[in-house]
């Protein structure tokens, strides 16, 4: 990440509102370099998915799903994890009825 993290976690947040989507900081982490994650839950399917940060092979910048279940109760448990390892990481959360993550970076498809 290019900028400090939070200031991009408050882009991120910001884009969120101006798209009628509610999105909190659920755990701060180092505003300067710590990791994020970013949940998202959609409403109208009843499902939640998890967002990391990642590098591909290529050294380019991209989010990837770290984990497989579309079920909240096992993405929460997967950051419990996360946060156990790395006491500097952010949590984002996003509740969207559509669904969309906000992210202006490269996405890979799960």
């Amino acid at each position: 990440m290019l900028l400090p993290t939070d200031i991009w976690v408050g882009a991120l947040i910001r884009r969120a509102e101006l798209n009628a989507a509610f999105a909190v900081v659920v755990r701060k982490g180092d505003p300067r370099g710590g990791a994020v994650l970013v949940k998202v839950l959609d409403r109208r399917s009843g499902t939640a998915r998890l967002y990391a940060e990642a590098t591909r092979m290529d050294g380019e910048p991209v989010w990837m799903q770290p984990a497989a279940s579309e079920e909240e109760r096992d993405l929460d448990g997967y950051i419990a994890r996360a946060i156990r390892i790395d006491p500097d990481l952010w949590v984002v959360e996003i509740e969207d009825r559509d669904g969309r993550h906000f992210l202006t970076e490269a996405v890979e498809a799960f």
